[in-house]
């Protein structure tokens, strides 16, 4: 297909998102091509070599391989009636291959699918020890190992002390604060939401962060911390007709400058909100902060982060940065510590096998662990999210909060987003020996569950 045909099918393909996405300001436009032109975002485009997710505003060469964005392919957008067809992830350099190619295209590694007999046995775990046993091996693309860390943000004049939060005044930087909004005067209970959306945009993007905003609205969170967002990912959320309820501690100048990022946002006024990079993360982590009053003024700060990413690749096959991630945990909880009300939630990556407890010190507890004790907790599970059926099992509490409250109480915990979006499905091919079978996939919000937490005041 030639880059003018390509325009054209996508041109076709954003007139029938019209009337597909459940956005108010979508429906009987007045001005569709207004509309239309407002609805446009760059898509962040996936480097072919080593499958980096990058930014629009990146331009033709890849952030992390320097590879020209020429060699990689436009993003395609998939629908219920044009399904998506699936590339299988190399084991050991993450690269997404065809699967016609028996070996990966760039570091020569056999698919480890040749191994399965049969189509039944995609979603055996008997044949998992033929596969490659690292939790990065699952993610589609992963983060690479070599991005540089990103400089501090520079806080000058606005910068404001609450507490032991130090920060940026909301009202001059990133988060709109509305005045007429409720302190939390009123609110008997709060609820946290914590999701990691996935960004990957070739899987049904749109409708896919369109049940995320159905889950929003039926359970009404007041703060959500989201990990995984892109710009095109947070444009499609500032359209959504929830959105205007919320104070986002990323703007869209901000946005646009990053391939992906977490953000938090708050139905309550924003009193400060800070960005920490990671002193040891070569992929670019953080931790992003706000700090809001409720109850008649008690201090709250609400958290997140997405931790260092296992990345088996070359040179090393066992990058699985498990000593990176362990002190980005530590990090943030020395950080946030010193608040007296704290919810620090996010994708931790954590794998309690390997990295051992998650570093809670005094006065922490995992809201997960004391509410649900013997329940799982996975929030990453190729066997019950049936949209990752086909890849090898992979069952983790990779999502999970953190709480240090002194004038809260937790009141519940559970996991959403478990549910297939209704009527959507997509194609993934994959390879049984020399056939290639055809999977027919429900679409869920994400890869991974969220997590909504309730807390009470005591």
């Amino acid at each position: 297909m030639c880059l003018t045909q390509w325009h054209q099918k996508r041109q076709k393909f954003k007139m029938g998102l019209l009337g597909s996405l459940g956005f108010p300001s979508l429906y009987a436009p007045s001005n569709p091509k207004k509309v239309l032109c407002n609805l446009y975002v760059p898509m962040s485009w996936a480097c072919k070599k080593c499958t980096f997710l990058n930014s629009p505003a990146q331009g033709s060469t890849c952030q992390i391989c320097l590879s020209s964005s020429s060699s990689s392919p436009p993003p395609s957008s998939s629908s219920s009636s044009s399904p998506l067809v699936s590339k299988w992830s190399c084991k050991a350099c993450t690269f997404l291959n065809p699967y016609k190619n028996t070996n990966c295209e760039v570091c020569g590694t056999r698919s480890s699918l040749s191994s399965l007999s049969s189509f039944q046995d995609l979603n055996d775990t008997q044949c998992d020890g033929d596969l490659d046993s690292s939790v990065g091996s699952v993610f589609l693309p992963l983060r690479s190992c070599k991005r540089k860390v990103r400089d501090p943000i520079q806080i000058d004049d606005d910068c404001v002390q609450l507490g032991a939060f130090r920060g940026v005044q909301a009202s001059n930087k990133a988060i709109n604060v509305k005045e007429d909004m409720d302190s939390g005067k009123a609110l008997s209970s709060i609820k946290i939401l914590s999701y990691n959306v996935w960004f990957r945009e070739d899987l049904e993007v749109h409708m896919r962060m369109k049940a995320i905003g159905d889950l929003i609205q039926l359970h009404s969170p007041d703060f959500i911390c989201f990990q995984e967002v892109t710009p095109n990912i947070y444009a499609i959320f500032r359209q959504s007709s929830w959105w205007k309820t919320y104070n986002c501690t990323i703007s869209k100048e901000m946005a646009d400058r990053r391939a992906y990022f977490c953000m938090v946002l708050s139905k309550l006024p924003v009193k400060s909100f800070s960005t920490k990079p990671f002193r040891n993360s070569m992929m670019g982590r953080e931790l992003s902060a706000a700090e809001v009053e409720v109850f008649n003024g008690k201090p709250l700060v609400i958290a997140t982060s997405h931790l260092e990413s296992p990345c088996p690749a070359p040179p090393k096959w066992d990058q699985m940065y498990s000593k990176e991630r362990v002190e980005q945990a530590k990090e943030a909880i020395n950080f946030l510590k010193k608040n007296p009300n704290v919810i620090f939630g996010g994708d931790m990556n954590w794998n309690d096998k390997l990295d051992g407890q998650f570093p809670l010190e005094d006065g922490w507890v995992d809201p997960w662990a004391q509410i649900m004790p013997g329940e799982s907790g996975w929030t990453y599970d190729t066997k019950s999210n049936e949209m990752l059926s086909g890849n090898r099992t992979l069952q983790k509490r990779l999502d999970r909060f953190s709480c240090h409250l002194r004038d809260f109480k937790i009141s519940g915990i559970e996991m959403i987003g478990m549910d297939p979006i209704p009527g959507l499905s997509y194609v993934k091919e994959k390879k049984v020996r020399k056939e290639t079978k055809n999977l027919v996939l429900p679409v869920l919000p994400s890869d991974h569950y969220g997590l909504l937490l309730t807390i009470a005041n005591k």
